[in-house]
Order: structure tokens, then C-alpha cells, then sequence
């Protein structure tokens, strides 16, 4: 395994192994856009990391992992303290996991069997033995995992451009919208389910999901959600996580 520093640079794909396992400790950190012919599993330990692909916005919450198939040009951007550890495996074993970009959750298992392989030597034996068996069941348990609602995919109309200038921001409430791009709620409509499959208004929702999540796993209290976010009381933000992923933020991040 490589521990990497935060000013380090690694390159995957230097090496012969099916497996490559690093693992990091870092403050605020941008990995810059980049891509690798490995894909690579990405697991949050403790922080926040978010992932910017072509039109899409992935987030990486502690307890998940983000699947990253080889070719993809992406950029992780980690915010305060963020420890992690990374699996890039080669072409062929990348083939039993999905094509697409996926945020999953990590279960028991798969985090007691992600720790020793990221922590393997580069010259591990991944056919034979011990090594074998924990490379079996990770694959296993990556196919199987739940996925996490965690992406959103961005449109790219050149009208909506404003919308995406700061997408820390609260999106606006569509007629507020409509005024500041200048095109009815019916043609923004269309735009956003033909570039994101979703409609503005459940786009705006699953921002809103995602942002909570971003900013409670970087310390902030539900309190402060809530007002970030547009919610009226604690308790409405509290029954809107739970209503988009079936449990309490407390729940989710226990």
C-alpha cells in the first residue's frame, strides 16, 4: 500500500498487479481532473468527498464507497479531514462491476475485507491464497451492494448556466428561475428531463438531499441544515431525509 501525502502524485497504472490498494489522511484537498485506465473503489472512512464527472455530481459521504470505472475523467475535491482508502483494479476484474459511475453502500463485510487489501503490498499474490479469497469477496460484495441515491446529474443547456455557478447554493424555486434565465417553467421542464431524467422540481430535492448530507457529514447540526436549506423547522428537514432515504440523519451517518 501507498500512504500518500497530500501533495503526493500516484499513477495507477504504472503497475502489473490486478489490485493496488492506497490509503490517505488529508486536510482540504483537490485531486485536480484526472483519469486512470484502472477503475477504482473509493471509500470514505471519515469526511466528505465530492466527485465531479462530465454533467454529474457524485458525493462520498463516510460509510460509502464510489465506484469510478477506468476511462472517466473525474475530480474528487475532499473538505476538512477526509481519510480514505482506494482500490484501483485492473480492466479485467473492472468488467464484473458496473460501466457506470455508482455510490454504494459498504457493508460489514466489505469494510473488513476493503482494510487488508488496501493495505496489501503492491507485490501481493492476488491469485493464490489469503489474497484470493478477500479479492473473491470484495467483488462479491461491490455486485451485491445497495446503491446509495448520491448522483446528480447536472444539465448542460447554455441557458441554465447561472443555476450551476455555484452549486453550493440553494437552486431557486422555479418561477424565481424562470426569471433569471429567461425561459417559461414548461421549456425548463424539458430541458431537465431531457438532460438529467428528472423534473426541476425533484432535481432541486435530490440537491437538497445531498447538500444535507455534505454539510452534516462536515460537522454541521441539523440547525443549520435546516436554515442552509430552505426547511422551515428541524423537524422538516429531519422528515425529508427520511423520506428520501428511509432513516434519520442520525440513523444514516450511526
Amino acid at each position: 500500500m501507498a500512504w500518500l501525502a497530500a501533495d503526493a502524485r500516484f499513477d495507477p497504472d504504472i503497475f502489473d498487479a490486478p489490485v493496488i490498494g492506497i490509503g490517505a489522511l488529508l486536510g482540504a484537498h483537490d485531486s485536480g481532473l484526472h483519469q486512470h485506465r484502472r477503475g477504482q473503489l473509493l471509500f470514505t472512512q471519515q469526511g466528505c468527498t465530492r466527485i465531479t464527472l462530465a454533467h454529474q455530481l457524485c458525493l462520498l459521504p463516510p460509510t460509502r464507497a464510489a465506484w469510478i470505472p477506468g476511462g472517466i475523467r473525474h475530480r474528487a475535491v475532499m473538505q476538512h479531514a477526509v481519510e480514505y482508502r482506494s482500490l484501483y483494479v485492473c480492466p479485467t476484474l473492472a468488467e464484473q462491476w458496473p460501466s457506470q459511475v455508482r455510490v454504494i453502500e459498504v457493508s460489514a463485510l466489505l469494510r473488513a475485507v476493503l482494510e487488508p487489501m488496501a493495505l496489501a503490498a503492491f507485490e501481493t499474490d492476488w491469485e493464490h491464497g489469503h489474497y484470493a479469497h478477500l479479492l473473491a469477496l470484495c467483488l462479491n460484495e461491490v455486485r451485491q451492494a445497495a446503491e446509495q441515491p448520491l448522483l446528480l446529474p447536472l444539465p448542460h443547456d447554455k441557458r441554465l448556466a447561472p443555476l450551476l455557478q455555484n452549486i453550493e447554493h440553494l437552486p431557486p424555486p422555479l418561477q424565481e428561475l424562470q426569471q433569471q434565465v429567461g425561459a417559461s417553467s414548461k421549456t425548463i421542464g424539458r430541458i431537465f428531463l431531457r438532460e438529467t431524467g428528472m423534473g426541476y422540481q425533484q432535481w432541486r430535492q435530490q440537491w437538497r438531499l445531498m447538500r444535507a448530507i455534505e454539510l452534516l457529514a462536515t460537522g454541521r447540526n441539523v440547525g443549520y441544515c435546516a436554515f442552509e436549506l430552505g426547511f422551515a423547522s428541524d423537524s422538516a428537514l429531519i422528515a425529508f431525509f427520511k423520506s428520501m432515504t428511509g432513516t434519520t440523519p442520525r440513523g444514516y451517518f450511526k
